[in-house]
């Protein structure tokens, strides 16, 4: 199953280098592009039905580091 989150963010910077990074995350595997605007990102990934998927915690604590959250 696949899932789809989106973060807003301060800046288009700041957009852009959560973006940068998820290029080079070790953590899953994840699709992310510019959503709506220059300071928001759309991440898509599937989840992990083998146990608890832990990617959507991974995300928020890394938008969360470039000032950004889930809208």
């Amino acid at each position: 199953m696949i899932n789809q989150i989106n973060y807003q963010f301060l800046t288009p910077p700041n957009a852009n280098r959560f973006l940068n990074e998820l290029k080079h995350w070790s953590k899953g595997q994840v699709t992310a592009k510019l959503f709506k605007s220059s300071n928001s990102v759309a991440v898509s990934y599937e989840i992990d039905s083998g146990g608890f998927d832990y990617t959507i915690s991974h995300l928020d604590d890394l938008a969360q580091q470039h000032g950004g959250e889930e809208i």
